[in-house]
């Protein structure tokens, strides 16, 4: 079938990468979000500059940050607020935060600022316009924000340990964009060539805030931290749920992301180090080792896979070499000997080896971003069809949706917060409302009623019209091979932080610290440049497997 073949052969087989356990076992890379926008502000020396500040002694009140980028300005409206004990909580159902934040497209005047004073503590509960193009908030680590506090107070040394532990001031938990709750759509902006590639909004919204939050600890302790420890300093984020769904219903965007990771992580296994280029891999390597040693999570399974990935990486590690990376071949026997030894390990090497090639890797970033959906093609052949979908997906005809385990989760939107959920088919309701991220169930049924079926689609959708989203996305997969997760996402063994750790090393997270199967927590810009640093042209991105230099 001509018209419907990939635009290029996949380096890596999709149904293998597109699995969940795969998925789960990424790491941030050169094409993660964070990396882009760190790019673009380095390129622009763009400098952040305090439009208001105006907090009390308690560290209460409001701040506005502006930062111009390309031809435009933003700004960053930040609200603190007291918070009792009883309130704190990552979950989203939380009414209260100890600070709330608005991305403002342009500088705000003191009605603007009045206005989102307003409605940024209120969140969903608020309103918002165009001009607000990010809705965000936030609660402080309190341990570490106590324990910063108490060494000031005493003409203390700072509590190095307990920095590195935790990694940031502020955790947030939601970060959202893209006309939600009255937020700017994301097409009324990102035609600007610095908001090109996807989320770089929502990036530039936690890169002000964690600037904010080292402002906030200079405020309250009346001196600021040193330079190293602040750019050791990230955004934690708790995420759940609320973001797994996208990456079923933003099919091509999917296709989109996969494919340039995998176009990067193919020229540089073809590629052949240079004397610089090997030392900077074997820089890189050690980088890695210190990492993933600082790396410690409370939850026993996570745990032992952080313990894997030392052990893979030492014995991937242990006989190289700058001078065995320039022999030929070198990379790929890498990453054969990587592959062999499972998903994570794959996924860690091929992030190593694209960090080292920035003249490969960085031009791919403007391919990222994808406004395509999945169009219907009526004239396509239903045969054709079929065996497109039989070779591009094996193993689908024979997954099997009779049994209570393969169907025992639905997924659905709450009416209270809005955000999707995943519930027990055998004990909680709503089911009747299931979102439709049963997607290879439904690819299989339309399989099976192709079955035999010959003529043009628009005939079997005729008398067939509850296939017709089916149809359409596997048309779409056709012609995009990673655009669609092979597994069953309703079995009751499907695991939704495989989704969130793909969806988060895109935007450049790092120390993933799950809480369960449907919730974990991240830091977003640890080891990041200053904005002082990025002002006066001196930044060094180190935020790619982030290690503590004080």
């Amino acid at each position: 079938m001509k018209d419907l073949a990939p635009q290029s052969p996949p380096l890596r087989d999709p149904n293998r990468v597109m699995r969940l356990a795969h998925m789960g076992s990424v790491f941030p890379t050169r094409l993660s979000f964070l990396r882009i926008l760190l790019r673009q502000l380095m390129a622009d020396r763009a400098a952040v500059t305090e439009h208001t500040w105006q907090m009390d002694a308690d560290g209460f009140g409001h701040a506005v940050f502006t930062i111009p980028l390309q031809d435009h300005t933003y700004s960053l409206v930040a609200v603190t607020q007291p918070l009792a004990p009883e309130d704190r909580t990552d979950r989203v159902i939380a009414e209260k935060w100890d600070a709330a934040f608005v991305l403002f497209d342009g500088v705000p005047d003191a009605a603007d600022i009045a206005r989102i004073r307003k409605n940024a503590p209120l969140q969903e509960a608020g309103r918002f316009g165009p001009k607000d193009l990010c809705l965000s908030r936030a609660n402080k680590s309190v341990r570490l924000f106590d324990a910063i506090m108490q060494a000031r107070k005493a003409n203390a040394a700072l509590p190095l340990d307990d920095i590195r532990k935790v990694g940031y001031l502020m955790r947030t938990t939601a970060v959202y964009g893209n006309g939600k709750f009255g937020l700017a759509d994301r097409s009324d902006f990102a035609g600007r060539p610095a908001m090109a590639a996807p989320f770089m909004a929502e990036m530039l919204t936690v890169f002000l805030i964690r600037h904010f939050t080292h402002r906030l600890i200079e405020h309250l302790s009346g001196t600021p931290l040193p330079a190293d420890v602040r750019r050791y300093l990230g955004i934690g984020n708790s995420t759940g749920l609320g973001m797994a769904p996208f990456l079923v219903s933003h099919p091509l965007l999917l296709h989109s992301w996969v494919a340039c990771r995998e176009t990067a992580f193919e020229r540089v296994l073809n590629a052949r180090p240079t004397t610089d280029q090997a030392a900077t891999l074997v820089q890189l390597a050690a980088q890695i080792t210190q990492h993933l040693a600082e790396w410690n999570v409370p939850d026993v399974d996570a745990q032992s896979d952080i313990d894997q990935a030392r052990a893979d990486w030492a014995g991937l590690m242990s006989d190289v070499t700058a001078a065995s990376l320039q022999r030929p071949g070198a990379l790929e026997t890498l990453w054969n000997q990587a592959r062999d030894r499972g998903a994570q390990a794959e996924e860690l090497c091929l992030s190593w080896m694209a960090e080292g090639f920035p003249e490969l890797v960085d031009g791919l970033a403007e391919c990222l971003a994808n406004p395509f959906t999945p169009e219907l093609e009526p004239a396509a052949d239903c045969a054709a069809v079929r065996d497109g979908l039989m070779a591009t997906w094996p193993g689908l005809d024979t997954m099997d949706f009779n049994t209570p385990d393969a169907v025992a989760q639905f997924w659905y939107v709450s009416e209270a917060k809005m955000e999707p959920r995943l519930g027990q088919r055998a004990t909680d309701p709503g089911a009747d409302c299931e979102s439709p991220l049963d997607v290879a169930r439904r690819v299989q049924a339309l399989l099976r009623d192709l079955d035999g079926a010959t003529g043009p689609v628009w005939r079997f959708l005729l008398t067939r019209p509850h296939h017709r989203d089916a149809m359409r996305r596997v048309q779409a997969l056709l012609r995009n091979p990673y655009s669609e997760i092979r597994d069953n996402l309703i079995h009751a063994d499907t695991a939704p932080i495989d989704m969130l750790r793909f969806k988060l090393a895109m935007f450049g997270a790092s120390k993933f610290d799950p809480k369960s199967k449907l919730w974990t927590r991240i830091t977003l810009f640890a080891g990041a440049p200053l904005a002082e640093d990025i002002a006066a042209g001196t930044a060094v991105d180190r935020t790619w497997m982030p290690v503590f230099q004080p």
